[in-house]
């Protein structure tokens, strides 16, 4: 790759990440920073930082998913949640927020109580495996924050999950 395709690469992917949701718990700075770490470690090496959460969220796995009113974890999301815990544990820098959510059908209050659940039993299953509790929180979205809008079972098995979100290691 030339130099200039690997420069083009990293802004590109500054630039977008400049677009991602500034909230409280992810200002925008750290995830910019990781896209360009891991754009210029790929151009160079062929390799991605594993300690960023670009490669979190990329090739060890954001979110799991669970069958309908459900809050049990499956053979897939407990495959999953081995390797957040292992890289939780690898990178201590960074703190946790896992958000539970649910599909449309169902009350509000409904949904929260379970997507309740669904973050309590990733939380737990985290801390079992080592995760120190103090670095995690809970959130529970119910069906507040759909990922995929329509109204099949397309859609719902898509919201049906819980999301890790990592954040911190930000220079002051």
């Amino acid at each position: 790759m030339t130099i200039f395709k690997a420069g083009m690469l990293v802004v590109g992917l500054v630039a977008l990440s400049a677009c991602s949701n500034g909230g409280f718990f992810n200002d925008g700075r750290k995830a910019a920073a990781d896209a360009a770490a891991a754009a210029a470690a790929s151009a160079g090496t062929g390799t991605i930082d594993q300690s960023t959460i670009s490669f979190f969220n990329t090739s060890v796995g954001d979110r799991v998913l669970f069958p309908v009113d459900q809050a049990t974890l499956t053979g897939a999301a407990v495959a999953i949640l081995d390797q957040q815990a292992a890289w939780l544990q690898a990178n201590p820098q960074y703190q946790a927020k896992i958000e539970g959510h649910a599909d449309e059908q169902g009350t509000r209050d409904y949904n929260i109580a379970l997507g309740d659940r669904r973050a309590t039993a990733v939380f737990n299953y985290l801390v079992s495996k080592g995760v120190a509790p103090g670095r995690m929180t809970t959130v529970s979205y119910g069906k507040e924050q759909p990922l995929a809008i329509c109204s099949d079972e397309s859609c719902w098995s898509q919201n049906r999950r819980a999301v890790t979100v990592v954040a911190g290691g930000l220079a002051s």
